[in-house]
């Protein structure tokens, strides 16, 4: 079982560990300018899209364990239907986000707080990087599909090339252009692109029998339609409380000073190191929970639920080590700016126990996805999300940005204590 556990989580590790080192790469791209004003400004833009494509991720998040779960009864239809479903809503949602950008780019800069001149440069990203979303958001499809379907390497190989490609036009726009903000979007637009082709040729060499199985009245059939965007409802409402979080998050960062925005958009790398990192095995746990909920197989969902969590327990230890030993060598990689080095410093403690108080979090968002226990999810997600502002609003007279980090780690930790008490209701574990 940790076999398939590695074999699973591992690709997935390597997969997600390129999308912080993205973040980090364009962090240190424009920490490096001559302002803390791009630093800020592609926060700000990067919390917009965060508002954009994490509204989206519902359909990664859905689609593989739907597919799992077909995987798991053998039926080649759903496997085919659970896609092209998923394909169908990307469709009209990109549609929409490109006809209204500018009211979305509108609405975010009326909600967020921030400078006129970190808003001014993160308008310029927003319109640049707009146009890979497309790419962008059909690959969560596809990369939500190729797991349930229990293959890892797709979405590693993809992911990976995209961050690459990524990485390097990065560099290209901004150090030998100089682009700046708009070097680094550029560089997002092609990269998604780059990714998309090659997920659409993945997708041929292997899966190309899954065709046979399109049918268009299927996709619109009302009932299955029903059940794909209940379970999507749900994991949607789930995925705005994490938006919500963490751009009010950065949004109160911006509105007390340039400064300590970038000290937190800085100390929030540490924070997606790990939870990608983590994010490895929850990923794992979605394609085998949802095989052994679909093939009904009790006992082994019992025993991967229980390694899923030694693995969880080991890798949060590792990270709070590397954080309380490493976290001021690893903070001077994103900036040189010596008032962000020294005022970072003052927050890296909430960063060292994190990893403590979040590791519940993702090894049981795997295994509620897997099973497809939406509501239960939902209803964990806005518990602790109340969690976080109670403890913000109650706490910022005293402690100011220390109000912050501690209610981010209360809403990690509030998170993995409601779902261990939840997961009892989950039908796939009331025999167990």
């Amino acid at each position: 079982m940790n076999k398939e556990i590695l074999r699973l989580a591992i690709p997935n590790i390597l997969t997600n560990i390129t999308v912080p080192l993205l973040g980090m790469v364009d962090m240190h791209l424009m920490g490096y300018q001559d302002s803390e004003v791009f630093m800020g400004a592609v926060a700000l833009g990067g919390v917009i899209f965060n508002l954009v494509y994490w509204g989206f991720a519902f359909l990664r998040m859905s689609i593989s364990g739907l597919a799992a779960q077909a995987f798991g009864r053998e039926s080649n239809k759903d496997m085919a239907m659970t896609l092209f479903r998923g394909l169908a809503i990307v469709l009209v949602g990109v549609t929409v986000l490109l006809i209204f950008r500018s009211s979305v780019i509108d609405l975010s800069f009326w909600a967020l707080d921030g400078s006129w001149e970190v808003k001014h440069f993160a308008a310029d990203y927003f319109y640049v990087r707009v146009w890979a979303a497309p790419a962008a958001i059909s690959l969560m499809v596809f990369s939500g599909w190729f797991l349930g379907m229990q293959n890892a390497f797709y979405p590693m190989l993809i992911s990976v090339s995209i961050n690459v490609v990524n990485i390097g036009t990065s560099f290209l726009f901004v150090r030998f252009f100089d682009m700046k903000v708009e070097g680094v979007a550029l560089g997002s637009v092609v990269a998604q692109y780059s990714g998309l082709i090659m997920a659409i040729v993945l997708f041929f060499k292997k899966y190309a029998h899954v065709l046979k199985e399109f049918n268009l009245s299927e996709v619109f059939r009302l009932d299955e339609l029903k059940h794909f965007l209940n379970v999507g409802g749900d994991i949607f409402i789930r995925t705005m409380c994490v938006i919500i979080v963490f751009t009010f998050f950065t949004s109160k960062s911006a509105g007390t000073s340039n400064l300590i925005l970038s000290v937190n958009s800085a100390l929030l790398q540490f924070l997606f190191l790990f939870s990608y990192f983590l994010d490895g095995f929850a990923y794992a746990a979605e394609a085998m929970v949802g095989k052994f909920v679909g093939a009904r197989n009790t006992p082994m969902l019992k025993r991967s639920t229980k390694l899923l969590f030694i693995w969880g327990i080991a890798f949060a230890i590792i990270f709070t080590l590397a954080f309380g030993l490493g976290g001021e060598v690893l903070l001077s990689l994103f900036t040189n700016l010596p008032e962000v080095l020294r005022l970072g410093k003052d927050y890296l403690p909430w960063l060292v126990i994190l990893p403590l108080t979040g590791f519940a979090s993702f090894i049981w968002d795997g295994i509620y996805i897997g099973a497809t226990a939406s509501k239960l999810m939902r209803n964990s997600m806005i518990f602790s999300t109340a969690i976080f502002f109670i403890l913000f609003y109650s706490l910022k007279g005293s402690l100011a940005n220390h109000a912050l980090w501690l209610a981010m780690n209360a809403f990690m930790f509030g998170r993995g204590l409601s779902q261990s008490f939840l997961y009892r209701f989950i039908p796939a574990f009331r025999t167990v």
